[in-house]
């Protein structure tokens, strides 16, 4: 069965669903929604994710919103060898470790750095900058210390984290200053059928 995914090209929520799939073989479709164009907030997509927000994924009788809630579904229903979704209880909890980090300072600090250069989002640039620098002395730490953030393996983690860290520079956050990232952007890049994120322009 083909999963569904609605998503918009410069989202790096719907990228990090986009890039399970693909690194799982899993068939899928995507479905491009017009967000610029308020496609989001209307009645049929509200129907499907009552915040307007992508990305959304359809699987057969199953509709699901929020690309964590995302990602953790599609590990436990097709990721059955546990390779990017560990069965371990101690390894999964480092990954929702990464889990907060990406829904608290990836987003608002790269995530939100990127928001305004790109859209002239109404968000405190110099703030999300502080975080973004914060966040990634701590990435680079750890990753100065192993191949991927939870261990010398590839998870969650890592896909959660790759697509607002690679497109950074997109809000004026340099990535020079961190090697060790840059190095595992890299590793990830390198994976079997790893599929880029588009790069976008202000």
């Amino acid at each position: 069965m083909t999963i569904r995914v609605y998503r918009h090209p410069i989202s790096g929520h719907c990228h990090r669903v986009e890039l399970y799939l693909s690194l799982l073989g899993a068939p899928h479709e995507l479905v491009h929604v017009d967000v610029v164009a308020g496609a989001h907030k209307q009645p049929d997509f509200l129907a499907k994710n009552a915040f307007g927000q992508v990305p959304v994924i359809e699987d057969g009788e199953v509709t699901l919103a929020d690309s964590i809630a995302i990602l953790t579904y599609l590990g436990d229903r097709y990721d059955e060898a546990g390779r990017y979704w560990p069965r371990d209880a101690l390894h999964r909890a480092r990954v929702q470790r990464w889990f907060s980090v990406a829904a608290g300072q990836l987003a608002s600090g790269p995530g939100a750095a990127r928001l305004v250069k790109l859209l002239g989002a109404n968000l405190d640039y110099e703030a999300a900058v502080r975080t973004s620098q914060r966040l990634f002395q701590v990435m680079e730490r750890e990753l100065t210390e192993q191949s991927f953030l939870t261990g010398p393996a590839p998870t969650l983690a890592d896909l959660a984290l790759y697509a607002y860290t690679a497109r950074a520079p997109e809000g004026d956050v340099s990535l020079e200053p961190y090697p060790s990232i840059r190095a595992w952007l890299g590793r990830i890049e390198a994976l079997p059928r790893f599929v880029p994120m588009l790069e976008s322009r202000a």
